[in-house]
């Protein structure tokens, strides 16, 4: 279901966001060119792969000299996308990552995933991986002339879709 409001929200909405920030519900929201687009928190099949994603992509991130993270801000506070999980060449300690090496998206039913790809290669980000814990894939991107284009693998941790997918105890 979509809600568009033409205006300012109504207080009742506007009070509702204050509560779900004031409990910690708002941490995979974003903000797309000034739209504010809520998301729920992910299933557990989501969160087991994503869990499962960093362990396995850990060590081979550190070898490549880079620095991991879970759910980050990509972007600035009037346009930000939140990957399920980021790798910087530098981390910084900042709220608004202006880019990253690497950002990861763990297919939800109904999320936006795919429809971030346009605003991370604007954002310049080198690669990106999608993974569908439904659909049991794994699909890497690198950037292209004009936006991001199907791999085999990542060029920056060495590792393939396939030895990836492999990698990973896909829930029942």
């Amino acid at each position: 279901m979509r809600t568009t409001f033409v205006m300012d929200p109504p207080p009742i909405v506007e009070d509702w966001l204050a509560q779900r920030k004031a409990r910690g519900q708002d941490l995979h929201d974003e903000v797309w060119e000034g739209v504010y687009h809520v998301a729920a928190a992910p299933s557990n099949r989501h969160g087991h792969v994503d869990d499962q994603l960093g362990w396995i992509l850990r060590p081979i991130a550190q070898r490549a000299g880079l620095t991991g993270t879970t759910a980050c801000n990509i972007g600035g506070p009037m346009d930000f996308r939140v990957p399920d999980r980021a790798y910087f060449h530098v981390l910084e300690d900042v709220v608004w990552n202006p880019s990253a090496a690497i950002v990861v998206e763990v297919v939800s039913p109904d999320d936006e995933s795919r429809a971030k790809t346009d605003f991370f290669f604007r954002a310049g980000i080198e690669e990106m991986l999608i993974v569908d814990p439904l659909q049991r894939t794994v699909e890497w991107f690198t950037r292209g002339a004009t936006g991001f284009e199907a791999a085999d693998g990542s060029t920056l941790l060495g590792i393939t879709s396939a030895e990836l997918a492999t990698a990973i105890d896909w829930p029942m």
